[in-house]
């Protein structure tokens, strides 16, 4: 995805696209008029930025948490241990989805199993990773207030 795609501004609830078209700004008024480096501020950014192998991993679980149908996995997994055929079912979705799905969690070390005699029980794979979701749900909410108090702020007087 390119920068200039990347960049937009949410519309709200109910709102047309001509109705929030006042609120959007192109990919130019992001960057600065004139170009002037803080050399002392680039240093210091660049001793403490992400190293590349760190920034990797952490790409790979936000892939991993990128589809939908993955974030409604885990959030059936931060509420109980479950087994292919309760998550399939709670989802309404084939066993075969689900199991692939699954995969893809497991492989970002996203969600554990264990094998009890003939079936499979899944779940989160650490505390964190319920935390990572929940900051996710908490980030939403938060987006969806300040939409709310932007289009009470912009209500006819």
């Amino acid at each position: 995805m390119s920068m200039r795609s990347s960049i937009h501004t949410r519309l709200p609830k109910g709102k047309s696209d001509k109705e929030a078209a006042g609120r959007r700004k192109t990919a130019e008024s992001y960057v600065c008029d004139v170009e002037c480096i803080h050399p002392e501020l680039v240093e210091q950014l660049e001793e403490t930025s992400l190293d590349w192998e760190t920034a990797s991993q952490l790409s790979e679980i936000f892939q991993a948490m990128s589809d939908p149908t993955r974030l409604r996995i885990i959030s059936l997994l931060s509420q109980h241990e479950l087994c292919v055929c309760d998550i399939a079912a709670a989802l309404n979705m084939t066993q075969s989805a689900i199991s692939h799905q699954l995969r893809v969690l497991r492989l970002a070390d996203l969600v554990k199993f264990r094998k009890e005699g003939r079936i499979t029980w899944y779940s989160l794979d650490d505390e964190h990773v319920e935390r990572l979701f929940q900051q996710g749900i908490s980030h939403i909410a938060h987006i969806a207030e300040e939409d709310v108090g932007a289009a009470g702020n912009n209500a006819p007087e």
